[in-house]
């Protein structure tokens, strides 16, 4: 039996969940402003995925660094979110 597409779905799916809270709490505390660190983060994961020989490593880093460049998209609709009032803003910014 061959479990590399099971395992890869897998981190798949948690790597996708774990962007949703960061995206959500970046928003809350940075407002939009980060998208470029969201950007930086995807293009060097991406071109890592590209260089490991591992198969789950690059296939981890391929989702991280697309994840992370969905996220992008994400942070300004969350931002739009935030002024429906579907989420809470955060007092303290401006």
């Amino acid at each position: 039996m061959n479990f590399t597409g099971i395992i890869i779905a897998l981190m798949t799916f948690l790597t996708i969940g774990i962007w949703h809270p960061i995206v959500i709490k970046t928003e809350y505390y940075w407002g939009t402003r980060p998208w470029v660190v969201y950007l930086l983060i995807g293009i060097l994961c991406i071109c890592g995925a590209l260089f490991v020989e591992n198969t789950y490593l690059s296939s981890f880093l391929g989702v991280f660094g697309a994840s992370a460049l969905w996220g992008i998209g994400e942070l300004f609709h969350q931002k739009r979110r935030v002024e429906k009032g579907w989420f809470p803003k955060n007092p303290k910014r401006a």
